[in-house]
């Protein structure tokens, strides 16, 4: 285990964390890419209350949506005190944390949305990326509750993660730290959707996991008729068909997800000898396979550690949080910023 600060400590007053143990609660919103999801969050990271709207096809409805959703959980809490609403968003998050810079899956750039959010509810709201808001919820009550040094790295369509250092979560200079899905991990690889080649979550995540499907499927292997008869076609492989066939034991499908897994562990063998964190939490939908995710995952990462015999080695997690990560962390970084302020 870990030897950082157990949660009751954590909730006393990390150094630069700004939290109490007690105090308002708030309001964690994730946007994605078809579904907009809103919780009350509970100062001991509870979601008391949730609600979803499907997001708009038409980004200028997004900031409406939001509001009515917050304003459908404060109707059912008059009783409660509120001190923020935390937004999770992907995309690049200025320093400000009002504004997004650029999302790649919604239309927009330099889109003020704590401003608009702000104008149709009476709360402060802050703004943060949608894996930043995860790492934090997993840090405060989660896979990394009892250290101060985290990395959380969320395998789903693409790869996303966070990074809190002593208790604080590490945003850089102009808040688009820890986007770790795009460090190159094969020169001249595949094309990423960000315009480089080689690109981490291009060998490891959802999307590669059925890619990989596919491919085997289409150069006539045996082994794979197993998965194209759940699919009944090679265009409708999910991640979810592989990982399921995967935890029954069919063969392709566990070597699909032992690739997947080499790769993760050696990405995240080259981040922790960046950051030396003491707990890698690995949170995503991929990450619902389990050990059969986990094993080579901790093998690749072991593997390929730098001096790993003289050094000590970073704990492997699955998170805990689930799909909640960033309602949570949301919620709680507006609790955050409205007792600092």
């Amino acid at each position: 285990m870990s030897s950082g600060p157990t949660a009751a400590q954590k909730g006393a007053g990390l150094q630069g964390s700004g939290l109490q143990g007690s105090g308002p609660h708030g309001i964690g919103v994730d946007i994605g890419g078809t579904k907009i999801a809103a919780g009350l969050v509970a100062s001991d990271g509870r979601i008391v209350r949730s609600a979803s709207e499907p997001t708009p096809d038409d980004a200028t409805g997004i900031a409406p949506v939001v509001a009515t959703l917050v304003e459908r959980l404060l109707e059912e809490s008059d009783d409660i005190e509120v001190g923020g609403i935390g937004i999770g968003a992907a995309g690049f998050v200025d320093v400000d944390r009002a504004t997004v810079r650029f999302a790649p899956n919604i239309d927009w750039i330099d889109e003020p949305l704590a401003e608009a959010v702000g104008k149709l509810v009476d709360l402060p709201v802050v703004v943060e990326n949608d894996a930043n808001a995860a790492a934090w919820g997993e840090y405060r009550f989660g896979a990394g509750e009892d250290t101060d040094d985290l990395l959380f790295v969320t395998i789903g369509t693409g790869v996303g993660g966070g990074i809190v250092h002593r208790g604080t979560l590490l945003r850089g200079g102009f808040g688009a730290a820890a986007e770790i899905g795009h460090l190159r991990v094969v020169p001249d690889g595949r094309l990423c959707g960000c315009g480089q080649h080689g690109c981490f979550e291009q060998y490891a995540s959802g999307r590669a996991l059925v890619r990989d499907a596919r491919d085997r499927v289409a150069t006539g292997d045996p082994q794979a008729e197993p998965l194209l008869a759940v699919a009944g076609g090679a265009e409708a492989i999910t991640g979810q068909m592989v990982t399921g066939l995967a935890q029954q034991g069919d063969p392709m499908c566990v070597d699909l997800l032992h690739d997947v897994g080499q790769w993760v562990g050696e990405g995240i063998a080259t981040l922790a000898a960046v950051l030396d964190p003491s707990v890698i939490a690995i949170g995503g939908g991929v990450a619902d396979a389990g050990d059969l995710l986990l094993e080579p995952v901790r093998h690749a990462f072991e593997e390929h550690l730098p001096a790993r015999e003289h050094r000590k080695i970073a704990e492997l997690r699955l998170a805990a949080l689930g799909n909640d990560a960033g309602i949570i962390g949301a919620a709680d970084l507006a609790r955050s910023a409205s007792q600092d302020g």
